[in-house]
């Protein structure tokens, strides 16, 4: 089975009053929408009846005796270890919040046609109506038996961590949290490529992130994973420290390793000096505060659709600036990892995804820009053709390193 990118269109319908004109008659994404974004395609000929007594009746009932006498064998003789569930709950979606599992449909279909886009990798979307940690991932365990991954996406923090954290544990197969991981290795890389513009490494660097969710926790880790020399992580109350009384356990376990330097107060007070911004959260950051940085500083102010610090005020102060949108250069965009990422790990049927899977995936993604480096460009465009290929084999032969790769 394959996931087929499709662009149903009809030029004559009506909502649902009656005789009113269509929305995308005057809107081209609800144009495209249409229909749905994706279709089920067969990859085997039923053209008599000689192919149906193969593709069902009788012979399916061979291949389905020998994967119940030999379970492993599902991995060969069905599409299970080549399909990814992309899972939600609709409850942090995109920039629109809490919208329910039926309005997050297009953006898993979008998903799902990324997967498939960008990485060969055939995606199911599924929306979940539930919320409770428990039902999510009860519901999750019961699907897995038909799937090779779990992408976890667009499900509000900080329940996403136990829903990812619980997954792990209960399947054998890859579970990944895009909003988190897939944010911190693009991060990761194009910090990685603007130290090296700048001539300097990542151990000598400062960062600053604004947001304690999901991706800026996930960032935060991966930065002190990657021998960041410092970082600190700042919320609505101000910089995350071991001092305050009012952190969740997610955001006490953030102090326990991060903010060596002890700052506390404001986010502008931790940007003083910084020698890296790394938004994940929207709101404005004040133009004074990004002027107080380090010189040769970079900013990566990745909120959609309204960066942190506007490009032309970062271009100011900075020395590489990257955002979340793709008008600007250096856009930080998840579809240059999550497809990469699932193809190498469904490639050897690695049992998880681990932290030093994800750092090669980094350190793929950083390498593609090569002697191309520019301030402009210290992240390659998910439309380059090296990407995925470059991500794949180096978290294939990660896995491989680390044990968990079953081929």
């Amino acid at each position: 089975m394959a996931a087929e990118i499709v662009n149903p269109r009809s030029d004559s319908t009506t909502d649902q009053d009656g005789g009113a004109e269509p929305l995308d008659s005057f809107d081209p994404a609800f144009a495209l929408h249409r229909g749905g974004k994706m279709a089920v395609q067969a990859t085997v000929p039923v053209r008599d009846k000689d192919d149906l007594s193969l593709a069902y009746t009788p012979g399916v009932a061979r291949v389905c005796t020998a994967i119940a006498e030999q379970p492993e064998l599902v991995n060969d003789y069905t599409w299970k270890s080549s399909v990814v569930a992309v899972v939600t709950d609709g409850t942090a979606v995109l920039g629109l919040g809490d919208i329910g599992p039926e309005a997050s449909l297009p953006v898993m279909e979008g998903k799902a046609i990324l997967f498939k886009q960008f990485g060969g990798v055939d995606a199911v979307p599924i929306a979940l109506d539930c919320t409770d940690v428990d039902d999510i991932v009860e519901t999750v365990v019961r699907l897995a038996p038909s799937f090779g991954g779990v992408n976890l996406e667009d499900i509000s923090a900080p329940r996403c961590f136990e829903v990812e954290r619980r997954l792990q544990e209960r399947l054998d197969i890859p579970v990944f949290h895009d909003d988190q991981h897939g944010t911190a290795v693009v991060t990761l890389a194009a910090l990685r490529n603007a130290a090296r513009l700048s001539g300097r490494e990542i151990g000598q660097l400062r960062a600053v992130i604004s947001g304690a969710g999901a991706a800026g926790v996930a960032i935060a880790k991966m930065l002190v994973e990657a021998g960041i020399g410092d970082v600190a992580v700042a919320d609505r109350k101000g910089v995350v420290s071991a001092g305050r009384e009012d952190l969740t356990p997610v955001k006490r376990e953030l102090a326990g390793f991060t903010n060596k330097a002890g700052i506390t107060g404001s986010l502008e007070d931790a940007l003083a000096g910084a020698d890296v911004f790394i938004g994940v959260s929207g709101g404005t950051v004040p133009e004074e505060a990004v002027a107080s940085m380090a010189e040769g500083a970079f900013v990566f102010a990745m909120a959609n659709p309204n960066p942190e610090v506007h490009p032309e005020v970062a271009h100011k102060y900075a020395a590489v600036v990257a955002t979340g949108r793709s008008d600007f250069p250096n856009q930080i965009n998840n579809v240059l990892a999550f497809p990469g990422i699932f193809a190498g790990a469904l490639q050897v049927r690695a049992s998880r995804i681990t932290e030093g899977m994800k750092i090669a995936a980094a350190e793929a993604l950083a390498a593609v820009v090569g002697d191309d480096l520019a301030a402009d460009y210290v992240i390659p465009s998910p439309f380059d053709e090296r990407v995925a290929p470059a991500v794949t084999a180096a978290v294939a032969a990660a896995a491989r390193a680390e044990g968990v790769a079953r081929r």
